[in-house]
């Protein structure tokens, strides 16, 4: 069995753990709002945003703003990207497949082609033995249900990847259409603009070593620039469609006012914002300021040691710098909430960190933790349990 044989096994592996526990949180579902008592799996799995994803698939993207009672923008469908739905589309008018069934099938191939990708991705900076394993936690991952659902992550995921490998592999041509098609997937060109800045910086600091000119540091730079324009492209096409230069940013903002109310973003913020709200609303602990400040303060720690640790080292220095870019990239934007653990999907080379350790209950351990803890996402995130305070 060739390399891509094994990979896939193990995929495969993984999307039946997930698709078993799926079916048994299905199966105890009771009636809500997106569907029946015990749906089955593709109505199961296409709540939540994937009811957006189905809006923006058949009625495309409001003209005018929706404004709440109080004059506020409103949710609305200018939150998700038109790639993803798009596809699913094209699927259904192939296939006569209905959407909740076609936007499943769409994630998991995405999800099988992405870990074949990622097996290569991992093989530039890992052994082979240690880059096989790094796909079984890829595969068994804690956010791994979210890769054979109606949402866009898997899709992404598949693009993400793709753009490092050729990224590592110095080529910027040819990650330009694929960087491309990713920012209009979900919202990660600015991150992805900033990752490549830092490359650039890196590869003209070890100029003298390696060799590198001018003329080998434009590709790259050219590269950033591009992914920076197409991350602010979104935003600019809401703001042409709607006459409103925020269209894009007070749609996500409405997401978070049920926490801290209505207002403008500021940069770098939310998580003082968000972890200070649940230090005083969630846990009930006075002095809410300074817990936003202490836990900010802590997750930046946390990152830097995690980071800088041997197991990270192994990745090399550009995957770890995409790892920080993601990071600066969350800690600047995104408000701390249920939804935040998915986003943490973009760090997925992380898992060639956590597979470097070599001892056999460690990596026993680490795959039923995962198992464990896709338990927990689910059961907090995904079921439905009456009341819509942990969305996925």
């Amino acid at each position: 069995m060739g390399w891509w044989g094994r990979v896939l096994v193990i995929a495969a592996a993984g999307r039946l753990i997930t698709t078993a526990l799926l079916l048994a949180f299905a199966n105890a579902q009771p009636a809500n709002a997106w569907t029946g008592a015990s749906p089955s799996y593709p109505d199961f799995a296409s709540m939540w945003d994937g009811r957006w994803y189905q809006i923006v698939a058949f009625a495309g993207y409001p003209s005018e703003l929706p404004l709440t009672a109080d004059g506020h923008v409103g949710e609305n469908a200018w939150a998700f990207m038109p790639v993803y739905p798009a596809v699913v589309r094209v699927l259904m008018g192939l296939t006569g497949l209905d959407w909740a069934v076609a936007a499943v099938i769409v994630s998991v191939l995405a999800t099988l082609a992405a870990t074949l990708v990622f097996y290569r991705l991992m093989l530039l900076v890992l052994d082979e033995s240690t880059a096989l394993f790094s796909v079984v936690l890829f595969s068994v991952a804690p956010l791994s249900p979210i890769l054979q659902v109606a949402y866009a992550e898997s899709l992404n995921l598949l693009l993400l990847a793709s753009a490092l490998y050729l990224v590592l592999t110095r080529r910027y041509l040819a990650a330009l259409p694929v960087v491309t098609v990713m920012c209009f997937t979900r919202p990660s060109g600015l991150a992805f603009s900033l990752f490549l800045v830092l490359h650039v910086l890196v590869r003209w600091i070890r100029r003298g070593s390696t060799g590198d000119s001018v003329r080998d540091i434009v590709p790259p730079f050219a590269l950033a620039v591009a992914s920076g324009l197409f991350g602010l492209a979104w935003p600019a096409i809401a703001w042409g469609v709607t006459g409103s230069l925020t269209a894009y940013t007070d749609t996500e903002l409405a997401w978070r006012s049920a926490y801290i109310g209505h207002g403008h973003l500021v940069p770098f913020a939310p998580w003082y914002q968000g972890l200070s709200w649940w230090a005083t609303h969630g846990l009930g602990l006075p002095g809410s300021a300074w817990w936003g400040i202490l836990g900010v303060a802590v997750l930046v720690a946390l990152a830097t040691l995690g980071l800088l640790s041997r197991p990270a080292r192994r990745l090399g220095v550009d995957l770890r710098l995409w790892l920080a870019s993601y990071l600066i990239y969350l800690l600047a934007v995104f408000f701390p909430q249920s939804s935040t653990f998915r986003l943490l999907v973009p760090l997925f080379p992380a898992a060639g960190a956590f597979a470097v350790p070599r001892s056999r209950a460690y990596r026993i351990g680490i795959v039923l933790a995962s198992i464990a803890a896709q338990v927990w996402w689910i059961s907090i995130a995904w079921r439905v349990d009456g009341y819509d305070w942990t969305p996925p």
